[in-house]
């Protein structure tokens, strides 16, 4: 063995062998460890040379699909944080690929002293891989005109009756072109994936006969999970430009801020065993126990050197061989944060920034974590999005039946311009969502007052408490056909809102559908029916309105656009931007504005020559609307009615609007239809009865 170099980090083959280095502070040695592909060791290298914190040496005749692992010789003294056990093989850090996923083992975990069992047949090996041809340079992307898609790559394609059973779960059944057929359906322009590095089990799962599910438990973050990707980088690539051939850009949701490596009490699999003390942040008043700001055991050390650089390797890595377009942080305030707590100019914030390769990319940020000091919405870089939990709150209380929320739900609506605009940030960068893979579906939103979390073994312990959410008046499963129908509404209605907001909505797999969890608002663990989209029971109309909601919005000047709204005109039309009224045509007063009984506002937008009047009504009654006159020669058209979804007519000067549901109406070139402002009296009526609009108010 040469001495080798310490450029690049992890295995990098050449023509003769491959160079190998490892960083570690603290170890005495590291070794590299070669196995066939029985899984028996062929040899043990010590790495002959140390440049600085790394260990490296040259490995002639290693090839291409070689296994291998590390062990580290270095001090055990878990109370200065060092953790050091030559009998535990380590997967690299750098691994591009593993040959299996992790499966939990209780020898890979030390106890008070260093458990000497050899653990090499129970890990994971890494694979050598040869890098992969050059993509091509990915387009811009274009902030103001997308609607996101959250998914789970198993979860997403599990049970779809179209895709071959073999290749369902993986990659390579979401590039097929059932599944890709049912995303340009609903004409969403971008999704994001769930995590798919590999990952490992929460230690406490095992005993409960659970696996984690959700992925956002990493070991090895440049490597796929095996499970997600059996065919590797290669599958992976492939499933990404089969989506991005279909005019649909991919995110991948990242986990830099934890490993599955857990507390103290948790396996040895990579960082603790290669240096301990290096990687994690450990507590200040006792090195044996680790900060905890993500609420899992412990939290990487993102502002020293090795792990930053680690963090963006990841990143390049995703970029390079799957062609990803760019990422959401999981509790990226942990990325940010020093001994001293979190900093928006911290070490890994601003080399993600600085980097040619991903600042070309899309950046989205959890802006919270567990920490002190741990919610940091708003204050992360100007080009980055952020999760807006503001939004999901407002919208939920005004929809539950909150009072006093107009105000809120104006600035919710406008794209959270007390958040994002103080600093230049366009308001696209509001990440708009009511509900995500974290929490009740959009379903359950409606139909559950509190979780159900049963099926975690976890005696309700786990998974939030304060949902903001209702029943419509019976807590889970039923066959009411009156509640089954408010249910419907509701979902409908909160649909309509997330998409006729600005910023940029994020709608997670299945909520198109109706998907349900049984009030499971947590379902980590659930790697069955709980979670997977059921093909079987899609709600084919909820479909086709979700469809019509996302291509009406990127159709519509006045939802779209990053620039705040002032009340004022933007052109010569002389035509204020945004324009708020009561449901009888009248201005809102200050104490309109904080009237705790209102349940409707109306809004009017105009931009790029389109004007367009967006209606929320929480009430449980009827309210008669007099829409804004249109421009001389104009008139208007109902676009989206969420009490009546195949509705699109042309609109009088006075309508009824129905109980809890979403307009939008559209300035459209044409006459009104000669129709008299007075609504006959008993309108109100006969709507509320129906539970819809009175068919002679539309002129269709």
């Amino acid at each position: 063995m040469g001495e080798g170099r310490a450029e690049t980090l992890g295995v990098t083959l050449d023509a003769t062998g491959a160079n190998v280095a490892v960083a570690s502070a603290h170890a005495k040695a590291v070794a590299i460890c070669v196995y066939d592909d029985g899984g028996r060791e062929e040899s043990r290298l010590l790495l002959p040379a140390r440049t600085g914190d790394v260990f490296h040496g040259h490995i002639a005749g290693l090839a291409a699909g070689m296994r291998y692992g590390l062990r580290a010789w270095g001090p055990w003294d878990p109370a200065r944080g060092h953790r050091f056990n030559p009998a535990k093989l380590l997967v690299d850090p750098y691994a591009t690929a593993l040959d299996r996923p992790f499966a939990p083992y209780p020898s890979l975990v030390d106890g008070a002293r260093p458990d000497p069992t050899d653990t090499a047949s129970l890990v994971p090996k890494a694979i050598v891989e040869a890098p992969l041809p050059p993509l091509s340079a990915r387009p811009p992307f274009d902030w103001d005109r997308q609607a996101i898609y959250e998914l789970h790559v198993r979860g997403f394609t599990r049970l779809h009756p179209d895709i071959p059973e073999a290749i369902r779960g993986t990659f390579a059944g979401l590039g097929h072109p059932a599944a890709i057929a049912h995303l340009t359906r609903l004409g969403v322009t971008t999704v994001e994936l769930l995590p798919c590095a590999a990952w490992a089990d929460d230690r406490h799962l095992p005993a409960l006969g659970l696996h984690n599910y959700w992925g956002y438990n990493p070991v090895a973050m440049l490597a796929p999970d095996p499970r997600l990707a059996p065919g590797g980088w290669v599958e992976i690539r492939a499933a990404v430009a089969a989506l991005q051939a279909a005019g649909i850009a991919v995110l991948l949701d990242v986990v830099l801020n934890h490993t599955g490596e857990g507390d103290e009490f948790g396996p040895t699999l990579s960082f603790r065993g290669l240096d301990n003390a290096l990687y994690y942040r450990l507590r200040p008043d006792d090195a044996s126990l680790y900060v905890n700001d993500a609420g899992t055991g412990n939290i990487l050390a993102l502002d020293r050197p090795p792990v930053v650089r680690l963090a963006m390797d990841a990143f390049r890595s995703w970029i390079t061989r799957a062609g990803i377009d760019g990422f959401r942080l999981d509790l990226a305030p942990v990325l940010g944060r020093r001994d001293s707590g979190f900093d928006p100019a911290a070490p890994l914030l601003a080399a993600m920034q600085q980097d040619p390769l991903l600042a070309s990319r899309v950046v989205i940020a959890e802006p919270w974590d567990i920490g002190q000091g741990g919610y940091q919405l708003g204050a992360f870089p100007a080009g980055w999005g952020e999760w807006n939990d503001r939004y999901r709150d407002t919208m939920r209380r005004f929809w539950r039946g909150d009072g006093g929320m107009l105000g809120d739900l104006a600035t919710r609506l406008s794209g959270s311009a007390d958040i994002f605009a103080g600093r230049h940030r366009k308001l696209t960068r509001s990440i708009n969502f009511i509900t995500a893979h974290d929490g009740f579906t959009l379903a359950d939103l409606v139909s559950y007052e509190t979780k159900h979390n049963g099926a975690n073994l976890e005696n309700g312990h786990d998974g939030n408490a304060d949902n903001l959410s209702w029943n419509n008046g019976i807590e889970g499963a039923t066959d009411d056909p009156a509640v089954l129908a408010a249910r419907r509404r509701d979902v409908r209605a909160l649909l309509a809102t997330l998409l006729v907001s600005r910023g940029t909505p994020m709608l997670p797999m299945g909520d198109e559908a109706g998907r349900t969890q049984h009030g499971n608002n947590n379902p980590y663990s659930q790697d069955n029916a709980i979670s997977w989209f059921d093909w079987a029971a899609i709600d084919p109309a909820l479909v086709d309105f979700t469809a019509r909601l996302i291509r009406t919005r990127l159709d519509c000047p006045g939802l779209l656009g990053g620039r705040p709204l002032t009340g004022q005109a933007i052109d010569d039309s002389r035509i204020p931007d945004v324009t708020w009224h009561l449901p009888d045509g009248r201005g809102l007063s200050p104490e309109d504005w904080h009237d705790g009984a209102a349940r409707t506002l109306v809004v009017a937008l105009y931009a790029a020559g389109s004007r367009a009047v967006v209606v929320l009504h929480a009430g449980t009654d009827p309210v008669p609307l007099t829409p804004p006159a249109p421009r001389p020669g104009w008139r208007w058209r109902c676009a989206i009615d969420s009490a009546d979804p195949a509705r699109a007519a042309v609109v009088t000067d006075a309508m009824p609007v129905a109980p809890r549901s979403v307009l939008l109406l559209l300035e459209e070139p044409g006459a009104a239809p000669a129709q008299s402002r007075a609504l006959p009296a008993d309108a109100l009526d006969r709507l509320a009865q129906a539970a819809g609009i009175a068919a002679n108010w539309w002129d269709v």
